[in-house]
């Protein structure tokens, strides 16, 4: 699984197509911005939204579902890397 740091998010996420897979009341206190909201519960039925040919970046609180996100979406074929440490390690602007 590919990874890539909060750091490195902080300062390219104007470059990257950011998902959050965190749950609406958690994203209500501030995502990156631009990030596309599929919450971890309905992305099995969410992810034609998502093109095969776009490199994502899943992003959750802590990594862990965010890694689960990853490891799913790689299996279906599309190009992801997961943001290690989710938003607690993130300290970059965020919108709400």
């Amino acid at each position: 699984m590919k990874t890539i740091q909060a750091k490195e998010v902080e300062t390219r996420y104007n470059d990257l197509n950011v998902v959050d897979v965190r749950e609406a009341e958690e994203v209500a206190e501030g995502k990156i911005p631009g990030a596309t909201h599929i919450p971890l519960g309905v992305l099995e039925y969410r992810m034609n939204e998502l093109d095969k040919n776009t490199p994502y970046v899943m992003v959750c609180r802590s990594g862990g579902r965010s890694s689960q996100a990853t490891r799913f979406l790689q299996d279906q074929g599309y190009d992801v890397t997961n943001m290690e440490g989710g938003m607690m390690s993130y300290n970059g602007d965020t919108e709400k």
